[in-house]
């Protein structure tokens, strides 16, 4: 079947770009970037790409106190050292430096087991540049189960500026049989530990074709 937007002229393509209607693309519509000087990582660290893309386009390079990543595909990136149980609270600062063409997630993973395999499993918690956060379970590869209902607004999450930065502190804090996400020391969202993946290991997610300055992980027990 052919959809109307297949029929429309170029010129009305055109002047749907400069609407900046592009800018509003779906991610299948926004291939991952050709990144330069990707492929190699800072000792210790693991890259897990989405459906196993090419690493050679992942730049993560220690910078700062932190950490600096510049996608192509979307990645997890952790350490087998860090790996939380029992009661803990985990956090770092996140600032994005770029536009990406569309609204993109950047953030926390939790719970992380199997993760350089196809049966890797995490809780992760991200926030878009649109001001809005998401919390979501990987059971399997590819295959995911929605905690929240999908990118929900919230006032805590710094919205990217014109040039589109902006830095946010995410923190978890998994107390018994409750899991908080906070945005900026600000709860957004509260949900029953058995119902996420909570013990094991903690890392960053950022999803594809982002520039993300990562601050280093705090981990403490609680």
């Amino acid at each position: 079947m052919v959809t109307h937007s297949a029929r429309l002229p170029v010129a009305a393509l055109f002047g749907l770009a400069s609407a900046g209607w592009l800018s509003r693309l779906p991610a299948q519509a926004d291939p991952d970037a050709k990144v330069k000087g990707g492929g190699a990582f800072p000792p210790g660290w693991h890259v897990r790409t989405d459906k196993n893309k090419p690493t050679a386009d992942v730049r993560f390079v220690r910078m700062g106190g932190g950490f600096h990543v510049t996608l192509g595909p979307a990645v997890v990136l952790w350490r087998d050292a860090d790996r939380a149980t029992g009661s803990y609270s985990v956090s770092a600062t996140f600032t994005q430096t770029k536009n990406p063409r569309h609204p993109e997630g950047y953030g926390l993973i939790i719970g992380g087991s199997r993760l350089g395999v196809s049966r890797n499993r995490y809780t992760y918690f991200l926030v878009r540049g649109d001001g809005t956060f998401l919390v979501k379970r990987r059971v399997a590869g590819d295959s995911t189960v929605q905690v929240t209902n999908g990118w929900t607004p919230s006032d805590a999450v710094v919205k990217a500026d014109s040039a589109g930065q902006a830095t946010n502190q995410l923190g978890v804090v998994v107390a018994g049989r409750a899991v908080t996400f906070l945005a900026n020391g600000k709860e957004v969202y509260t949900a029953r530990a058995a119902d996420l993946d909570t013990q094991g290991i903690v890392g960053y997610r950022v999803n594809h074709n982002l520039d993300v300055h990562l601050g280093a992980l705090v981990v403490r027990k609680r």
